[in-house]
């Protein structure tokens, strides 16, 4: 469906659907030079609404928690802040940082597995 569609019965804007685009918030997939927006799209769409609500944040913020949790990167330096500022009790070993930032190098995201007990 076109974007006019789609944010007709998602009761947004195609504006606001161009925006959450650039910002990542949409799977890509266009049928030409125009933008054919499916049922996941949609969903995709309402899933990101519905956080925005329940957590009171705006789409730039729940783009960067999305980009947060694909690069290990912008995941080590955030606990480092964490710790910094108290949010997080444990800092983050040198050990964990090098993992993340080398599995980010070799193209791959990933969430550091539990430690052996």
């Amino acid at each position: 469906m076109r974007i006019t569609e789609a944010a007709k019965r998602l009761g947004t804007t195609p504006r606001m659907l161009r925006y959450r685009e650039t910002l990542g918030l949409l799977p890509h997939s266009r049928a030409g030079s125009q933008r054919q927006y499916d049922e996941r799209d949609l969903a995709a769409v309402q899933l990101a609404l519905d956080l925005e609500r329940r957590y009171d944040v705006t789409p730039a913020a729940l783009a960067f928690a999305l980009r947060a949790l694909a690069e290990p990167s912008v995941a080590a330096d955030l606990r480092n802040l964490g710790y910094r500022t108290g949010k997080l009790t444990t800092p983050p070993t040198q050990s964990q940082i090098d993992r993340e930032r080398a599995l980010q190098w070799l193209g791959r995201s990933g969430v550091l597995p539990p430690k052996p007990r």
